[in-house]
C-alpha cells in the first residue's frame, strides 16, 4: 500500500508498506477519506505532538476490509469512521472519566498509524459506525467530537451573543453548534476574504476582518479558533463581564501567553481550554446524519494521498478559497 511518511519537521514521502494485518480486537480500514487537520501540520513542522516517524491522519473514515480476533462489533465491508484518541481506561484519569486525559494517551496518526495512508488499523473500541453518511461527512466525527467537548465545556445557555475569532472549518464547526445550543448572534472575525465571505454566506451574523471591529466588554462568549497567540491574549478585551473565554484553537508547543490578571480578576471571567473530546463520537455521528450539522461546503479540495504537502501549502498560504482538504487515498 501507499502511505505518507513524515519522518522528521518539514519532510514527508509518500512510500510504499505491507498493508497492515489487524491484531486480536483490531480492525484494517481502508481508507477512502482523510482530512488535513491543522494537527498534521503542527507534526508537520515539528511544532506539536507527533512521534517521528509517524503516518499523519486523525480524521477519516472508510471501510473495514478485514478484523481481528474478537472483534464483535464489526464485519468486513461496514463503513466506519475512527475516534483517534485511545485511552488505557486503567489510568486515574481513566477512571475518573477523564479518558482525554489519559496518562497512557494513544492516538491514530499521532503515536501510532494513521489514516494518510490507503489502508490502516484501530482498536475497536475507536471505530464507529457511521451508516450510508458520505465518506466526506464521516470524516468530519473527529473534528465535530472536539468542537462539541468544547462547546459542552462552555455551557453557554440560550440566547448567547458569541464571538468566535477564525472562521477556518474549525471555526465553522464552532458556529454551526454554537447556533444548535441556542446562540442568537454570532460574530466571527477572519482576514482572509475568501473565508469571511464563504462565513457571511454560511450563517454567521456579522464577520468582521480585524479584532479592532469587535466590541470591548460585549459578547457572552469569546471563542478563540486560531490557535495565534497574539489572538489569544485579546480575548478577555472583549467578553462581558461574568463572561466566558474558550481557547479552542491550537498553538504552538511552548508559546507563551500574556493576560492582564486584574482584567480577569474585575470582570469575574471564566477561562476554558479544550483538549480533544470526551465520548463525544456517536453524537457527532447523530448530527451528520440527521443533517442537524451540515458539513457539504467546508470541503473545498479533494487530492490523492501524493499530493498531502501540496494541500498543507494550500491550507498555510490560505488562497483559493481553502477550507477543509480531503486526501482520497484510494
Amino acid at each position: 500500500m501507499k502511505a505518507v511518511k513524515i519522518d522528521r519537521p518539514n519532510h514527508l514521502e509518500v512510500i510504499d508498506l505491507p498493508t497492515p494485518v489487524p491484531g486480536a480486537g483490531e480492525v484494517r480500514i481502508r481508507v477512502m477519506a482523510s482530512g488535513i487537520c491543522g494537527t498534521d501540520i503542527h507534526i508537520f513542522r515539528g511544532e506539536y505532538l507527533g512521534d517521528y516517524p509517524v503516518i499523519p491522519g486523525h480524521e477519516f473514515s472508510g471501510v473495514v476490509d478485514a478484523v481481528g480476533e474478537g472483534v464483535t462489533r464489526f464485519q468486513v465491508g461496514d463503513r466506519v469512521a475512527v475516534e483517534p484518541n485511545i485511552p488505557c481506561d486503567n489510568c486515574w484519569h481513566c477512571l475518573n472519566n477523564r479518558h482525554n486525559f489519559c496518562l497512557n494517551w494513544q492516538a491514530v496518526g499521532v503515536t501510532r498509524p494513521g489514516g494518510m495512508a490507503q489502508f490502516t488499523t484501530a482498536p475497536e473500541k475507536a471505530v464507529f459506525s457511521i451508516g450510508d453518511l458520505p465518506f466526506e461527512f464521516g470524516a468530519f466525527m473527529e473534528p465535530l467530537s472536539c468542537v462539541l467537548h468544547g462547546v459542552e465545556r462552555l455551557d453557554l445557555g440560550m440566547a448567547g451573543h458569541v464571538a468566535i475569532i477564525g472562521a477556518g472549518p474549525i471555526g465553522l464547526l464552532l458556529q454551526r453548534t454554537i447556533r444548535l445550543q441556542g446562540a442568537v448572534k454570532v460574530t466571527m472575525v477572519e482576514r482572509n476574504p475568501f473565508r469571511a465571505r464563504h462565513a457571511a454566506n454560511f450563517g454567521a451574523d456579522t464577520v468582521l476582518d480585524s479584532l479592532e471591529g469587535l466590541k470591548p466588554d460585549h459578547y457572552d462568549a469569546v471563542i478563540d479558533a486560531t490557535g495565534v497567540v497574539s489572538v489569544m491574549n485579546r480575548m478577555v478585551e472583549f467578553a462581558r463581564h461574568g463572561g466566558k473565554v474558550l481557547l479552542f484553537g491550537v498553538p504552538p508547543a511552548g508559546a507563551q501567553m500574556s493576560l492582564e490578571a486584574f482584567k480577569i480578576f474585575r470582570k469575574g471571567l471564566t477561562i476554558l481550554g479544550s483538549f480533544t473530546s470526551l465520548r463525544n463520537s456517536y453524537q457527532a455521528i447523530d448530527l451528520l446524519k440527521t443533517g442537524r450539522l451540515d458539513v457539504s461546503d467546508l470541503i473545498s479540495h479533494r487530492l490523492p494521498l501524493d499530493d498531502m504537502q501540496a494541500g498543507i501549502e494550500l491550507i498555510e498560504r490560505g488562497s483559493e478559497n481553502i477550507r477543509k482538504v480531503m486526501l482520497l487515498p484510494n
